[in-house]
């Protein structure tokens, strides 16, 4: 058995039981999640944004929004194997993480400034950061414990905690300050974020040794002779033909074009493929996609049948596996594009009195919670470290200190913001079904209306009904009864009530872009108690702190006697996850345009979609390095990787259309495609256990 002075600069201090070296990890990739989901949780959001307001965005429909979102995620899954490739034959894993981490900062420094260029150049840059960063955060990892395999479990349960909490504070001070502040804030906060973890990183070199340095000659060399010395049947080599070379360049040239023509095509109505279009089903790359899966499909038959029998049952199951996945992906990622939208349009996220009261209690707790825990964590590492790498300690202080910060600014803003409520005019109007062309009723019969807030542009039509409605607005100004303000509605019905300065750029806005005025009259009709208005970005933390809450749960029930196969999980994690959308298309049935429903339905849909990915998600690369043989795993990874990258982007181009499938029949509806299709293909997969069993020969 190994003994720590295999490794002695590892293991010179510990914390935690486990080498201070692990938490350095954990910070790290805990600001690396941090960056990414706290500029994730805006993009959307940030695209779809009225292009005039108090906080304006770009004003894209969900389904171009969609598109580029998709690319880019479809994107962060293709570009890890070329980096792990990279860092294994050249320049080592800390080299990578390091060149990585730099890359990606400066993407975020792009996308803060907000224009389409920035944008473009910061998404790409993200994406190249990322092929470097993240294959080799946990190949540094896995080397670090390689002669220490019976901690390995519990250092990864720690470092993926470190996921967690980095993309949990993201989303939330990200989201919140881009919410509150300016979106240029919330991806400027990443960046900061990415940079600080980055320098730590570099700093805390003293702590690893030798591990993740850049490979010797010898030790390549070594590699590939022991690779073809191998004795085992199912690792014998199965080179390369040039054919296969050809069919992967094929399909990739043809996968990288159709990521890139998609956004292409519905943004800037470029069409790379437009010669191959038959009709308007099978456009250009529709049919280019075809083409490139077919190929892939002979590359894969083709290396699958050079292999044994039982070599090629297990990596038929693995491809089974990897089909049903997509659909899994195509559905949790939602939580990035439609419901991002659905929470911000039509989510009631505005509390008052005491529900405004628990909220603000709970959101305290669960800010104040964590990172007391995080910071005692850090406490324990500086503690044992601080002589060794005195600097790397110091940026990291620093970068807690950043984080209660805008933690603390956050939590007065909403204990301490004003709740008024607020009367103005508008004009009652039919609500015209544009099928029938007919007014629209309610499921009692009664004809539906919409109230247009009379703004200061509205000529007055004798024939026009006007009444008074009121609405709610939290805002740190201090009014009284009788105060006439000026309000500005914004995306999802949201009002604001606008500040000097704020109604004249907004009004200037208006004027150079041509259009009719939205600015209305409004007055203080009452002074409430407590109010609080739940951010947008709130509800995607929600995954992070169910993960947190369950996964040790979820962990024993896999480890006791009632660990069921891989299909049957499979099949659980999708149905699980569909339940969190039946309830959506439950809460939403019937809802008419403007009427918000009741954020628990948000809630309980994140608890839902998490416990399905705790079923499914830690399942499946587990079992591809069980099943497939050495000299196909990291083709097989990369397939697998692809089919989350297909789930990815299938994802987005869906969530795109909530605006479409809304307005043709309803939301419920929407979110009934996401409680069918992945309760069926839950039941498929599950019910072909008795053939994946036999297929995997064995492996549990």
């Amino acid at each position: 058995m190994a003994t720590e002075t295999a490794n002695p600069d590892f293991f010179k201090s510990k914390v935690l039981g486990h080498p201070s070296g692990l938490f350095v990890l954990f910070f790290t990739e805990m600001w690396e999640r941090f960056s990414f989901y706290g500029m994730r949780v805006l993009l959307i959001n940030f695209l779809t944004m009225a292009i005039i307001g108090v906080n304006p965005g770009w004003e894209w429909s969900a389904e171009n929004a969609g598109a580029l979102y998709g690319t880019y995620a479809m994107l962060l899954y293709i570009t890890p194997i070329f980096g792990g490739i990279i860092a294994d034959k050249y320049i080592g894993y800390r080299w990578a993480v390091v060149i990585g981490s730099i890359i990606m900062t400066l993407g975020h420094a792009s996308m803060a400034f907000d224009t389409e260029i920035s944008l473009y150049l910061g998404l790409g840059l993200l994406v190249i950061g990322t092929g470097f960063f993240k294959p080799n955060m946990t190949s540094i990892l896995s080397e670090m414990y390689k002669a220490f395999p019976e901690k390995k479990d519990g250092a990864y349960t720690i470092f993926y905690m470190g996921v967690n909490a980095g993309a949990f504070f993201g989303m939330m001070l990200c989201g919140y300050l881009a919410e509150n502040v300016g979106w240029h804030w919330g991806f400027g906060l990443a960046g900061i974020f990415m940079l600080l973890g980055t320098l730590q990183f570099w700093l805390a070199k003293p702590l690893f040794g030798n591990i993740g340095e850049v490979p010797s000659k010898e030790a390549r060399l070594k590699a590939e002779e022991d690779a073809k010395n191998s004795t085992n049947e199912e690792d014998k080599r199965n080179p390369f033909t040039m054919w296969d070379k050809i069919l992967i360049v094929i399909t990739s040239v043809i996968g990288l074009l159709y990521a890139i023509n998609d956004p292409l095509a519905k943004i800037g109505n470029i069409d790379l493929f437009k010669a191959l279009e038959i009709n308007e089903k099978f456009t250009g790359q529709n049919v280019a996609i075809i083409i490139a899966l077919i190929l892939f499909l002979v590359l894969v038959i083709g290396r699958m049948l050079r292999y044994t029998k039982v070599v090629r049952d297990r990596m038929i199951a693995v491809i089974i596996f990897a089909f049903f996945v997509i659909f899994f992906w195509m559905s949790f990622e939602q939580g990035a594009t439609s419901l991002v939208l659905f929470a911000r349009d039509n989510t009631q996220r505005i509390l008052s009195g005491n529900s405004a009261l628990i909220f603000n209690i709970v959101n305290t707790i669960l800010t104040i919670a964590p990172l007391l825990i995080v910071s005692w964590v850090l406490y324990l590492l500086a503690k044992q470290t601080i002589k060794r790498v005195f600097w790397s300690n110091i940026v990291l202080i620093i970068c807690f200190l950043g984080v209660w910060g805008v933690a603390g600014w956050m939590l007065n803003k909403d204990w301490t913001s004003h709740a008024y409520e607020i009367k103005y005019n508008a004009l009652k109007v039919a609500d015209i079904d544009e099928k029938t062309n007919q007014q629209k009723k309610d499921e009692k019969g009664a004809l539906v209306y919409k109230y247009i807030p009379v703004s200061e542009a509205y000529e007055a039509n004798p024939n026009d009904v006007i009444e008074e409605k009121t609405f709610v607005i939290a805002t740190k100004e201090t009014y009284v009864v009788g105060d006439q303000i000026k309000v500005h509605e914004e995306a999802g019905g949201k009002f604001v009530n606008l500040t000097t300065e704020q109604e004249n750029k907004i009004r200037a806005d208006y004027n150079s872009k041509n259009r009719t005025s939205k600015i209305v009259q409004a007055e203080i009709k009452e002074v409430r108690d407590n109010q609080v208005e739940i951010t947008v970005s709130w509800f995607s933390i929600l995954n992070s702190f169910f993960i947190i809450a369950f996964a040790s749960f979820i962990s024993k029930i896999w480890d006791s006697k009632y660990n069921p196969p891989a299909a049957v999980k499979y099949g659980m994690g999708l149905i699980v996850m569909a339940i969190g959308f039946g309830l959506l298309a439950f809460g939403s049935y019937g809802v008419q345009e403007g009427v918000k429903v009741s954020m628990i339905w948000l809630i309980l849909a994140y608890l839902f979609h998490t416990l399905g990915e705790l079923c499914l998600s830690p399942v499946g690369l587990s079992y591809v390095s069980k099943l497939v043989p050495a000299r196909m795993i990291a083709f097989m990874f990369g397939m697998w990787y692809l089919a989350i990258a297909i789930g990815n982007k299938l994802a987005a181009i869906l969530g795109g259309q909530i605006e479409n499938i809304t307005k043709e029949y309803s939301l419920s509806t929407f979110f009934l495609i996401f409680t069918i299709v992945p309760i069926v293909a839950g039941l498929i997969v599950m019910s072909l256990n008795p053939l994946l069993k036999k297929l995997m020969h064995g492996v549990k």
